[in-house]
């Protein structure tokens, strides 16, 4: 598969940079004295940009653009200047300390949305926000978000939880909502609005559970945060040398294991942050997940007493959160969505039934594959990164080009195949879990679920990692299909616990050796 085939429309063609946002803008920013006609007679305005699709969905601009190379992957950490059962309903009482000090702000409701519940604690007034101005940002902001991200308005979520999380006293949240919904925006946009930019000094932390979601969040606080002049610092795993300088970046986004080591050996000034971001949460704070490095990290802050605000997002959020998050942030606002609402209503999910391993390959190859040239790009989750190997060996040998990726490979490759994909030079990927969650990319729109996920060492569904996984496809609205390869009766079983848990019936393909089942399935989803 050649990579001039798989070239996608990064803007969607039914997109118009309104004339309306070009005027705000232009009166925002266009028309300061300190630009560069600051030394002319008179403050003549700068020659407007040219109009660009518009994108209704918040974090579609988290890819690069054609024109620009993506976030450098450093070998050692680097510094720059900017130019979801959830176990159940996320049950508000299990996250409060004080129930009866909470309800459910009509303020905050979405009619085109009602999906989406906030619930807010104390007597701040909380309005949907319908537009970027009304969020009080700074003009070199929303020049990031018009000029830079193409965005045209706040995404549902977005106008829900920004104005929680931008308006004084700066409470806490907790947030639960689509993948694909426009969340990282949503605290990219808080940490860029908390840096003072006088102050060289680390005010922001975002800490992500890979070095893949690391990497994205900076290219996207990195392209948002082009005009305000405020640095941002990569820490994720590397050739770590103990004599690298301290941070001083006013931002910084890493994974947990990396961040507090750099706390630990004093590179890492922790007393001044303003906003701890926990992106992909439910991971983070889970027991099997990072709990005991996000737990010191959030205690060295809170040692400094700046009242720094703790957000929380993720598209899940099981138990074992919820009691952490009742035992250490306090006093928080709520956002989320109920559990049969969480899969993607624009993603249609398919169930295979195949007789054995060489069925699995052979569906790949003969229904899928050779629809290649119709489709966007494909991942394919498997769960041991031997299933990979032996996946990828039988591809390649049938003649097809597939990049692979897992936990066990060099920092360096793993950057590489990332990059590739990203760019478009592969078209599919064969993956273990290591990119089930936040890894956003548009041209993705199906999803293979060679094995499905099942929680380490049992046979039990883990239904988040499903969620995230499907999660993949269909970004920010858009049309995808996920088929899930049953063979064994553990499969079938594990398929039906997680159509029972997320109150839906996934679709069954009647057979798996014929072509026209197929057309057929990707007709339905929108794809053909």
């Amino acid at each position: 598969m050649q990579a001039k085939n798989l070239a996608v429309s990064r803007i969607s063609p039914d997109f118009q940079f309104s004339a309306n946002n070009l005027l705000r803008f232009h009166l925002l920013y266009m028309t300061d004295t300190t630009s560069d006609n600051a030394g002319s007679s008179g403050p003549e305005p700068s020659p407007l940009p040219e109009p660009k699709p518009k994108r209704s969905w918040g974090d579609e601009a988290e890819d690069p653009q054609e024109d620009e190379d993506p976030v450098p992957i450093p070998a050692a950490a680097t510094s720059s200047s900017s130019d979801d059962k959830v176990a159940g309903d996320l049950d508000v009482g299990s996250l409060s300390i004080k129930e009866d000090s909470r309800e459910e702000n009509k303020f905050l409701e979405d009619p085109d949305d009602s999906n989406i519940k906030a619930v807010t604690t104390g007597e701040t007034p909380y309005s949907s926000a319908a537009t970027f101005e009304e969020l009080n940002l700074s003009p070199e902001l929303l020049k990031g978000l018009y000029v830079e991200m193409k965005f045209q308005k706040p995404s549902k979520i977005q106008a829900i939880s920004l104005p929680m999380i931008l308006t004084p006293p700066y409470k806490d949240l907790v947030a639960q909502a689509h993948n694909g919904s426009g969340k990282t925006t949503c605290f990219v946009l808080g940490m860029l609005s908390r840096v003072d930019p006088n102050l060289k000094r680390p005010q922001a932390l975002c800490i992500c559970p890979t070095r893949e979601l690391a990497i994205q969040n900076l290219d996207v606080l990195r392209k948002m945060g082009k005009y305000t002049g405020i640095s941002s610092q990569l820490l994720v795993p590397s050739e770590y040398e103990r004599n690298s300088p301290p941070v001083f970046a006013q931002v910084v986004i890493g994974t947990p294991g990396t961040i507090k080591k750099w706390i630990s050996i004093r590179k890492l000034s922790v007393t001044d942050i303003r906003v701890l971001v926990f992106d992909e949460a439910d991971h983070m704070l889970d027991k099997d997940g990072f709990q005991d490095d996000s737990s010191r990290i959030m205690k060295d802050i809170q040692r400094s007493d700046k009242g720094c605000q703790v957000l929380l997002f993720s598209a899940t959020f099981n138990e074992t959160v919820k009691h952490f998050v009742s035992k250490t942030v306090k006093d928080h606002n709520q956002l989320f969505v109920k559990k049969e609402e969480l899969s993607l209503e624009a993603v249609k999910q398919y169930k295979v039934e195949l007789p054995d391993e060489l069925a699995k390959i052979t569906v790949i190859k003969d229904r899928i594959l050779e629809l290649g040239e119709k489709l966007g790009q494909i991942i394919i989750f498997v769960r041991t990164k031997q299933s990979a190997g032996m996946l990828h060996k039988a591809l390649v040998d049938l003649g097809y080009y597939v990049t692979t990726l897992h936990g066990a490979l060099e920092h360096s490759d793993r950057d590489k195949i990332v990059k590739e994909f990203k760019d478009g030079l592969t078209k599919v990927l064969i993956s273990t879990d290591v990119l089930a969650r936040g890894f956003d990319q548009q041209q993705v729109n199906l999803v293979i679920n060679y094995d499905l996920p099942v929680k380490h060492g049992t046979s039990e569904p883990d239904y988040e990692v499903y969620l995230h996984r499907i999660g993949r496809a269909g970004r920010f609205g858009r049309r995808g299909a996920i088929f899930n390869f049953i063979m064994l009766d553990r499969d079938r079983e594990v398929m039906r616990k997680i159509e029972s848990y997320f109150n839906t019936q996934v679709a069954e393909v009647p057979s798996w050796d014929r072509d026209e089942d197929f057309e057929e399935a990707l007709k339905a989803a929108g794809l053909l």
